[in-house]
């Protein structure tokens, strides 16, 4: 599986590439449809000078049956061993972003995010229910340093950090907790509780219709939470090309290879004998996913700078650490505008 993902990144360095025109005393420029990167990116680019940056995106995640690994399993052998099994799950995230740029080397950023999660499940009896939370996801604080910017390249580094101010003591009615409210499980929680390191390095690269870029990214997971356990550690490697198609639209194809660790320790409210999502051992997974999108930049006027993208992804591979949903697809749409 390494080999393929490094043979597909291959490609799409090779391709972006040969695009690159002849002219290489040409910085890499954000004033085109592809100068930000597909909308499911985040921190792709910085900013010049006391330049600001606003941005909203919405998300829609669906999650459907059952993989134990790789494998598709029933949800009567869930019921082996527990008394109650998720179906499916659906995650709405709302996402508000400011960016600033005290010098051309040097751009933060801060985001916010509101989640919503509803997951359907059904018990032993065959009686199915639905069990929600929502709220204020974790702040998330960003600094990106341009460590490189010529020949119509650019490489920057992003360090940042999770503030852990998202729930995670969210509760709902269940049949088996009525009247009661009882604590929901690990994926139904808003935050992590923890503080969490971002890292990343950014490269991107342009051609005259074509553009390249490629971004690792990782959180790391330090000290445990007030319920005394922690998420996994995340790496990601995201792949991207885009084609300039007119000097206000441009499209995309992107993958994303992901790694996420299991969860250490857990909470003492959680039964990990009821259901497949409050066991620690049915956490994280390896993942690679594809994505198809849209930039649509306004160049000038009075809306100079406003940008609309789209973006839909799918797995292409999932295998989950023990008995989890399946990943099913996500779409992103986002509004961006920057000025001086």
């Amino acid at each position: 599986m390494k080999k393929k993902i490094l043979a597909l990144a291959s490609v799409f360095c090779g391709v972006a590439l040969f695009a690159q025109n002849d002219n290489s005393s040409e910085k890499w420029t954000a004033s085109r449809p592809d100068g930000h990167a597909p909308i499911g990116v985040m921190r792709d680019h910085v900013h010049h000078k006391g330049e600001w940056m606003f941005s909203y995106r919405y998300m829609s995640m669906d999650m459907e049956g059952l993989n134990n690994g790789s494998d598709e399993i029933s949800q009567e052998s869930v019921f082996n061993d527990y008394m109650v099994s998720p179906f499916s799950m659906d995650m709405k995230m709302h996402m508000l972003g400011a960016m600033y740029a005290p010098s051309d080397h040097f751009t933060l950023m801060v985001m916010a995010n509101v989640i919503e999660n509803d997951m359907q499940l059904i018990n032993k009896m065959g009686k199915s229910f639905t069990t929600n939370s929502s709220g204020f996801g974790d702040l998330k604080l960003s600094g990106m340093f341009k460590m490189y910017d010529q020949n119509q390249q650019s490489i920057h580094l992003t360090a940042g950090l999770s503030i852990p101010n998202g729930s995670i003591d969210q509760k709902d009615v269940t049949p088996m907790s009525a009247p009661m409210e009882m604590s929901l499980p690990y994926p139904m929680q808003i935050g992590s509780g923890t503080w969490d390191p971002k890292l990343a390095v950014t490269y991107l690269l342009q051609g005259q219709i074509l553009s390249f870029g490629s971004q690792v990214n990782g959180v790391l997971r330090l000290g445990k939470n007030d319920h005394d356990y922690r998420f996994g550690n995340q790496l990601m490697w995201n792949n991207w090309i885009a084609a300039k198609l007119l000097n206000s639209l441009s499209v995309s194809g992107r993958v994303e290879a992901k790694t996420v660790g299991k969860i250490d320790d857990s909470y003492a409210d959680l039964n990990p004998m009821m259901v497949t999502t409050a066991n620690t051992q049915n956490q994280g997974g390896k993942y690679i996913n594809s994505a198809f999108g849209a930039n649509f930049y306004i160049p000038q006027g009075t809306l100079k700078n406003v940008r609309i993208g789209v973006e839909y992804a799918f797995p292409l591979y999932q295998d989950l650490n023990g008995i989890q949903l399946k990943n099913d697809g996500s779409w992103t749409l986002g509004l961006q505008y920057s000025f001086h």
